[in-house]
């Protein structure tokens, strides 16, 4: 006597005998080659102010300065291959707990990629960026974005992103409206975030 199970099974099979599959027709991997797009630039500065971060944008020569300025009083944790010189900061070796880290005031970073169309800043954890744990457990995070990272939307940063490295995607400081959806900032992650838009590191202005 056959159970249920093995009688829905053996009609399944008899259903599929001699049938024909046909192939799923895919589309190639999107290339993207991303240069500075002062039209993308802007879309990507006014949707990142519209989660309530501070956008600013500077030179090359005007970027530590504007760090510097941006800075609240405490200290400063920046990732072990950050490319700007951050006067006194503690270079992340690893070993800092959340708890420690949840001392500190601020990080520095940079990113890998910023979207446009979300306003959406996404890091991808090379050392310019540092271990996630820097960038969500400090208050305040600082994050550089260069022109020639910023890209229209969430395809075309998939495309530069390697799907085997941990991401962080960041649409704004850290918020929830859970309880009777009063916005709360802070919650599980930073409550102040500060991007800093620059030109590429090719350009001298």
């Amino acid at each position: 006597m056959t159970d249920a199970r093995s009688e829905i099974l053996a009609r399944v099979r008899e259903a599929l005998a001699g049938s024909t599959v046909d192939p799923v027709e895919t589309s190639a991997p999107r290339e993207v080659h991303p240069v500075a797009n002062p039209e993308l630039v802007d879309l990507f500065a006014e949707r990142v102010a519209d989660y309530r971060a501070v956008v600013e944008r500077c030179s090359a020569e005007d970027l530590e300065d504007r760090i510097a300025a941006a800075l609240p009083t405490g200290q400063v944790i920046v990732p072990p291959g950050l490319s700007i010189r951050i006067p006194d900061a503690i270079v992340d070796d690893g070993t800092l707990t959340a708890a420690r880290l949840d001392l500190i005031a601020a990080v520095v970073t940079e990113a890998r990629v910023g979207i446009a169309e979300t306003g959406t800043i996404v890091l991808d954890h090379t050392p310019d960026q540092g271990r996630r744990a820097i960038s969500l457990v400090p208050d305040t995070h600082i994050c550089v974005v260069r022109e020639d990272q910023v890209v229209a939307d969430v395809p075309d940063a998939i495309a530069l992103l390697d799907p085997s490295r941990p991401q962080t995607w960041i649409s704004g400081p850290s918020a929830t409206s859970d309880i009777e959806l009063d916005r709360v900032e802070g919650v599980h992650g930073p409550r102040t975030l500060h991007v800093l838009i620059t030109p590429p590191r090719d350009v001298i202005s």
